[in-house]
């Protein structure tokens, strides 16, 4: 997979994948990550990629041409065009495990007040990591990458990530290691039985517990 990602403030990710699962697809050659600063495109003399909101308003707003250029000069056919934006799609599991599927990924990163309504033409989808609002798309789009490369073929067990909390509308079921005993709070008796039927029923059952606690709206699905 290659996953080129736009953004005018590319020396966030100096860092953020060179460590850990990302690190380690990159280095199995399961992924490839370039990130560009969509000022490089502007045909300003200036390199300004902002301008003032027709009609009035605060803040300012990114300009169509450095992005549409952007993306032009590096869409394939196989290519899917993802802005992250406060209004889009809320992000959920299974668009990541669909996402895990492409080819070629490029994400812009929205910055300022917002960016020019044409720019969501040149976009297969408008994707939103939950109701809020940050400074940028920057954060939004490591946490697409992060949730998408681990989901590539090799590069962890499959069972890890078939396990995940959100398969099936369920959150994961609790997990305990050693210590057996850790001031007075013992793991479950079931999961030392060595009953694999028991272990699969009892994880299953506190699955259901912990969603219907926590995120009740999951089983209303």
């Amino acid at each position: 997979m290659i996953i080129d990602i736009l953004t005018l403030f590319p020396e966030m990710f100096n860092t953020i994948f060179e460590q850990s699962i990302i690190k380690r697809a990159k280095e199995l050659d399961k992924v490839v990550i370039n990130i560009h600063n969509f000022r490089d495109y502007s045909l300003d003399s200036h390199k300004k990629v902002d301008d003032t909101p027709y009609g009035g308003g605060a803040g300012m707003v990114l300009t169509p041409q450095p992005i549409f250029d952007a993306v032009e000069d590096l869409r394939k056919d196989y290519s899917k065009v993802i802005l992250l934006t406060p209004s889009g799609n809320v992000y959920k599991q299974k668009m990541a495990y669909d996402l895990s599927k492409e080819k070629h990924l490029i994400i812009i990163c929205g910055h300022y007040e917002g960016f020019d309504e044409r720019i969501t033409t040149i976009a297969d989808l408008q994707i939103s990591i939950g109701d809020y609002v940050l400074t940028g798309g920057e954060i939004p789009s490591m946490v697409l990458v992060d949730s998408i490369v681990r989901l590539l073929p090799g590069v962890i067990n499959e069972e890890s990530h078939i396990e995940d909390s959100f398969n099936n509308n369920l959150l994961d079921y609790p997990t305990y290691t050693k210590p057996r005993i850790y001031k007075g709070l013992e793991v479950p008796e079931v999961l030392l039985s060595g009953n694999h039927e028991q272990i699969k029923k009892y994880r299953y059952e506190e699955s259901l517990k912990k969603t219907k606690q926590i995120r009740p709206d999951l089983l209303e699905k």
